[in-house]
This record gives C-alpha cells, sequence and structure tokens, in this order.
C-alpha cells in the first residue's frame, strides 16, 4: 500500500510539473505496466484532480485547467522559494491583496514541517531586498544558480551569529579559506552575496555565493553588531562599486608568506603563498598610480614580478625610465 502511494504521488508531481505526459514517458519513469498507469490516473481522478486523456500517436495525460485548485504536490525547495515569495509580498504591501497573500501564507507555513520554517525565517530576516542601482550593465548576464540549501544554511548562520568556514575563488581565480562571522544576505544585479566579518583579515568582506564552496558550521557563536539591511546592502554596493572602477593586480614576490606577511602587518592581510618560496599579494586601487604606489611597501631586495593589466606595465616602464634617468643625473 505504501508503495502504491509513492508512486501515485510521484505520477502527480510528474503531471505537474509537464503540460503534457505521453503514456509511454510515464511508464518508463515510474517503471509500471499500462494497466498500472492507468489505474494510479484513476485514483488521482477520485481524489479531485482533473486529468485528461489525450488518444491518438502522441496520446498521453495531462492536468486539465479548472475552476477549483486541488491540493499541490511541493518538494522542500519549491515550498521554501514559495513562502519566501508569499512573505516578501506580505511585507512590501500588495495593494488589495494583503488579506488573500496571508492568508496563502498561513496555510503553507502550518504544514511546513519545523526545520523549512526556519529556513524560511532566517531567509526573510537576513536577507536583504536588493536593487538594481549596482552592476546595471551586468543585470543582463544570466544569474549563476545557487543552491537553494547553500542559501538556507549561510540565512541561518546569519541568524544564529555562527562563525562559517569555506573555500573561497576570488575573481582572479585564486582560492583561500575563510573563517567568516557572516551578517546578512544581499541580492544585486541578480547575484547573491554573502556581508560577513573576516576573523583572519579583521575587516568586512562581500563574498558571491557562486564562489563559495565546502562550506561549514563551526557551532561557535559570536556576539553580532547591530546592523539594518540598508546598511548591509549599502557596504555590498560600496564593495561592488569599488570593484567596478578599480585598477587590480597580483604581486607575485619571492620570499614566504610569513615573512611577507610579519613585514606588511595588517597590509599583508590577503597574502596567499604560491609555494615555499613565493607568495602573491593581491592589490586594488582607484588608480594605476596608487596600485604601484604600494610597491614601496615591499622589502627592499625582494625581487618580484607583477601579474596585472597592461596599464600596469605601461606605466612601470615609464616610470622605470624616469627613476633611471633621474638616477644618471
Amino acid at each position: 500500500m505504501a508503495a502504491t502511494t509513492s508512486r501515485t504521488l510521484e505520477l502527480l508531481s510528474l503531471l505537474q510539473s509537464h503540460r503534457h505526459w505521453t503514456a509511454r514517458e510515464l511508464v518508463d519513469r515510474l517503471g509500471v505496466s499500462d494497466r498500472t498507469l492507468r489505474r494510479d490516473v484513476e485514483r488521482l481522478r477520485d481524489l479531485g484532480y482533473g486529468i485528461e486523456s489525450l488518444r491518438g500517436s502522441a496520446g498521453g495525460y495531462r492536468l486539465e485547467a479548472g475552476t477549483g485548485l486541488p491540493p499541490l504536490l511541493l518538494s522542500d525547495d519549491e515550498g521554501v522559494a514559495i513562502a519566501v515569495g508569499l512573505r516578501s509580498q506580505a511585507t512590501a504591501g500588495l495593494r488589495g491583496a494583503e488579506h488573500t497573500t496571508l492568508s496563502a501564507l498561513a496555510k503553507i507555513e502550518q504544514v511546513l514541517p519545523a526545520a523549512l520554517r526556519r529556513r524560511i525565517e532566517a531567509l526573510q530576516s537576513h536577507a536583504a531586498v536588493g536593487t538594481g542601482g549596482v552592476g546595471s550593465a551586468r543585470s543582463a548576464r544570466p544569474s549563476p544558480e545557487i543552491d537553494s540549501e547553500l542559501l538556507g544554511l549561510l540565512a541561518l548562520a546569519c541568524r544564529d551569529a555562527e562563525r562559517l568556514r569555506f573555500r573561497y575563488t576570488d575573481a582572479a581565480g585564486e582560492a583561500s579559506a575563510r573563517v567568516v562571522e557572516p551578517y546578512r544576505l544581499v541580492p544585486v544585479a541578480r547575484r547573491w552575496y554573502l556581508l560577513a566579518f573576516d576573523r583572519d583579515r579583521d575587516d568586512w568582506r562581500t563574498f558571491r555565493l557562486d564562489r563559495m564552496g565546502d562550506v561549514f558550521q563551526t557551532r561557535v557563536h559570536f556576539e553580532a553588531q547591530p546592523m539594518t539591511d540598508e546598511v548591509a546592502r549599502e557596504r555590498v554596493e560600496r564593495a561592488l562599486r569599488w570593484r567596478d572602477r578599480g585598477v587590480s593586480a597580483r604581486v607575485i614576490v619571492a620570499m614566504p608568506k610569513d615573512e611577507l606577511v610579519a613585514y606588511l602587518g595588517w597590509y599583508g592581510r590577503d597574502v596567499v603563498a604560491v609555494d615555499e618560496a613565493q607568495c602573491a599579494w593581491p592589490l586594488a586601487a582607484d588608480t594605476v598610480e596608487n596600485l604601484v604606489m604600494a610597491l614601496m611597501w615591499l622589502p627592499r631586495g625582494a625581487a618580484y614580478r607583477i601579474d596585472g593589466p597592461p596599464e600596469v606595465h605601461a606605466f612601470l616602464a615609464e616610470q622605470a625610465e624616469r627613476f633611471a634617468a633621474a638616477a644618471r643625473a
């Protein structure tokens, strides 16, 4: 009996996700005979679902469009997505539909398991409403797919003030390990970002969710500072504006990471090891001139090379000639 019920629910899920199925497609997907498929269809009809039978070479089954709405079969992710959408619409104040929105939300949430309700509450309370003001040119790009489990996990960590560890790959393709105190999830220009305090770098950082991996819940809690959605969104958008207009490069220094970090102090917080004898120091500035000025902070006698855009190398060559001329004079 349990197998029959499970199979019937799977059939219902297939019919709700597809406009039309041929009988052969359903038989193959469910692994049943034609006779068993017909019996399962009749069971759904007895429950109030209008299922239309189509004859001919392209015959099969599809749900009829009707005035009544039979019970829907939703996956966990679908239930979370619908509930979060309804909550957002309710708080936005959809004129003339406040009652129906809240009524639909109540019906969905009362049948959700406790674990899913926690995910919804965390997403609603710690996911700031995004704007299209930043990176409007990027908004036309396809948005990267985000695992809903990751989104829910990060929202819970923000709500519960729980430290996280994860691997992060930056725009230059450099991977690093991060330990952060998460605060808010912020959607901007069709992408999700996590605003968090990076403990190793002792500063605020913005992380794109599609570049995060191996997220680990530490079960270690921190004392969160008060923060509004507006402040979180402003910090993320400011970080994105800086990245869009700035110049960046990587300085490969011929010395171990620990030695360079000890020499630079706070300014070496982003240094990563290349191997035992070399490390990489990522730099970013609003102009080429300001970026190159940071090279003067390197230890005297330390050999290095620069991986960066052509304008950085052109500026270095120009300044090298001027320095040489000044030295000869």
